[in-house]
């Protein structure tokens, strides 16, 4: 993942916004709109998924006369997978896809997903049947170092997340209780959180509770305090100058392989037991 410092940022959208400032940039950041990274030192790093989300605001406060309040509602359709131009609440076939803003076109355009995936609810390379001739590998469909640490920007509301994943509200004070989905500061729930009450209630029509699921929960922490432990001798040489990997990227590919252990052991398990 290329990071970006905030005057490279500013160089590449100037090309189309030559009266953008750092001040604008500044101030799109606490609206909220973008969430760079930032360095060690304090210093604000963009993605390439940044900038181009960036330039979706701007475009759409320059062409569309947009004000923030619908360009954060479009954001966030567009976060939900949603086509940014249809009014909130516009359509019930609320699909969320996994990629970000850069994977999608302009204002105008619909989203679109990661190459080599297809919408969201359907696999790669499945033509949609049980009997195909040949089917996808277990690993592709797992998620990679890149997409853990993709960073989502949807906030919803207690409601909206019902809303969105059908989850009534015994069963979402059940979700919170048991530690499986957690507010912000704010109040609001984040993407994964979206992703984690989707799929609790899709296991609770199996009879699967809230405090059965609790165990993915300790597990998921564990895993992640594991890889932490690993980590922290190569932070401690990075935060003496050396040039080690990433501790972030490193992260996520340690936490990837703990996953794709993770299936591999449950098949394995599943094929003891027939």
């Amino acid at each position: 993942m290329t990071l970006h410092p905030i005057g490279t940022v500013l160089r590449l959208l100037r090309q189309e916004f030559p009266e953008l400032t750092v001040s604008k940039i500044r101030f799109l950041e606490t609206e909220g709109l973008v969430l760079p990274q930032r360095r060690e030192s304090g210093q604000r790093a963009f993605t390439d998924e940044d900038i181009d989300r960036l330039r979706f605001v701007l475009r759409a406060q320059r062409d569309r006369f947009w004000p923030l309040k619908v360009i954060k509602a479009a954001l966030d359709r567009m976060d939900l997978g949603l086509d940014p131009s249809t009014p909130a609440g516009g359509s019930d076939q609320t699909r969320y896809a996994e990629g970000s803003p850069s994977e999608q076109g302009p204002p105008s355009a619909s989203p679109g997903t990661d190459a080599g995936e297809s919408p969201a609810g359907g696999e790669s390379g499945s033509t949609g049947g049980s009997g195909s001739d040949h089917p996808e590998p277990v690993g592709a469909r797992l998620p990679t170092a890149g997409q853990l640490r993709r960073r989502r920007t949807i906030r919803l509301t207690p409601s909206e997340l019902r809303e969105h994943t059908g989850l009534d509200v015994a069963a979402y004070t059940q979700l919170k209780a048991f530690g499986l989905i957690r507010t912000d500061a704010s109040g609001r729930h984040g993407a994964d959180d979206l992703d984690v009450a989707r799929e609790c209630t899709t296991l609770a029509a199996h009879g699967l509770e809230p405090r059965h699921l609790r165990l993915f929960r300790v597990a998921a922490d564990r895993e992640i305090g594991l890889a932490q432990q690993i980590l922290e001798p190569v932070r401690r040489r990075r935060a003496r100058g050396a040039a080690d990997a990433d501790p972030e990227q490193l992260e996520a590919e340690i936490l990837a392989r703990t996953l794709a252990l993770h299936v591999a052991l449950v098949r394995a398990g599943l094929g003891q037991t027939q």
